[in-house]
């Protein structure tokens, strides 16, 4: 059985893991770590230390947070959602600096930032004939030829 990193525990809630298999089981929030626990397996934990919190970035969706990722120093990132996640990340506020926590992008500013992304690496040319591309080209190399000579 997992030995608790807490003195002291300062909130717990029911909880989903969310990875490939969502996983369910209750998070402890106390005076030195993060942890969470397997329901069914008690071998299956989560410890984070507050220190080995980089910062945790939630997911809104109009007024409700519909999940949070807690993003460490050296260990990669971890999805939960809880019962009541804005009561969890009150509990996390009294550990984490608020300037730590942070509002993950929405889907649509995601889908912004990738066609941005082509956009920049196509040299703005999407939607360019590709007969005008072959002509400044060819019209370069020519400019080459010549300056041999």
């Amino acid at each position: 059985m997992a030995q608790s990193q807490n003195t002291k525990v300062e909130f717990t809630i029911k909880a989903t893991f969310l990875r490939g298999l969502s996983s369910y089981g209750d998070v402890m929030i106390g005076d030195k770590a993060f942890e969470y626990y397997n329901e069914k397996n008690p071998e299956d934990y989560i410890q984070i230390p507050w220190e080995e919190i980089d910062y945790i970035s939630a997911e809104v969706v109009g007024k409700k947070i519909t999940r949070f990722a807690i993003f460490t120093k050296s260990a990669g990132h971890f999805d939960f959602s809880t019962r009541d996640n804005i009561a969890t990340l009150r509990a996390v506020r009294e550990h984490v600096p608020e300037d730590r926590l942070q509002r993950s992008p929405s889907f649509a500013k995601i889908i912004g930032y990738g066609l941005k992304g082509v956009w920049n690496r196509t040299g703005g040319r999407i939607g360019k004939r590709g007969d005008e591309a072959e002509e400044t080209d060819a019209s370069e190399t020519d400019a080459g030829d010549d300056s041999e000579d």
